[in-house]
């Protein structure tokens, strides 16, 4: 894995807007899986220095978009890794990547639908079920909700207590059977299958659990909470479970 030294986090910036595809429709549907991963690495690397957000509405082979809310996204080393589990715990817990790729690991292939209108089919992910980490530390009887922290410095979300304890909630290590790359939101992130991708949060760092539900950085901004596919924000899209 290609990393660089740490950078500070970015500025936030605002929503991307996706207005359609700019007129590069061959782009996607490059169907060579090497031509694909180059393409993909060009327009994250692209997205994560782009603050205008114009490089979300190109298409790619994979069929997703490169969204982040910072002009910059630091790059931690693998070895210098850490996901922290504290707040309301028995036994706050810091985990490095060794630790989280040493653990049972669950594989769930489920379409991928972002609340802005794309969809991708049949997505593997690989990781590991939060429920587990949950457990490990000790959920004091107080809690009722769990908050995501990212170490892009700005973005967060959350989910109830008994949404991230269902078994297709993982901290994901792995993505279409690859290690996640910087672009997907590696080398650790959050993967809620039923709802929208927002959810879903990149570049995790931080897991605290708490008393109540704090919403996330796009339910501050209009985002339904709870943001399951085809029943929340107003759009019926078919469910991804």
């Amino acid at each position: 894995m290609n990393v660089e030294p740490p950078e500070g986090p970015g500025t936030p910036v605002g929503r991307r807007v996706l207005l359609g595809t700019l007129g590069l429709g061959a782009l996607g549907v490059v169907s060579a899986p090497a031509l694909q991963r180059t393409l993909e690495g060009f327009l994250g690397a692209a997205a994560d220095q782009d603050p205008t957000g114009l490089t979300g509405l190109l298409p790619n082979g994979g069929g997703f978009r490169y969204y982040s809310v910072t002009t910059s996204v630091p790059r931690p080393r693998a070895a210098d890794y850490r996901l922290t589990v504290g707040g309301l715990v028995e036994r706050p817990t810091s985990y490095t990547l060794a630790d989280l790729r040493a653990l049972p690991q669950t594989r769930l292939v489920k379409d991928v639908q972002c609340v802005t209108g794309w969809r991708v089919p049949g997505t593997p992910f690989e990781g590991v079920r939060l429920s587990r980490l949950l457990d490990a530390a000790g959920v004091r009887p107080s809690a009722g909700a769990v908050r995501f922290t990212c170490f892009d410095g700005a973005y967060s979300e959350s989910l109830t207590l008994d949404q991230a304890r269902r078994s297709d909630v993982l901290v994901a290590l792995r993505m279409r059977d690859e290690d996640l790359g910087h672009a997907h939101g590696g080398p650790v992130r959050l993967y809620v299958a039923p709802m929208y991708f927002y959810k879903s949060a990149k570049w995790l760092s931080g897991i605290t659990v708490t008393e109540k539900v704090r919403p996330g950085y796009w339910e501050e901004r209009g985002y339904d909470v709870d943001g399951w596919v085809g029943r929340s924000n107003g759009r019926d899209d078919a469910p991804t479970n």
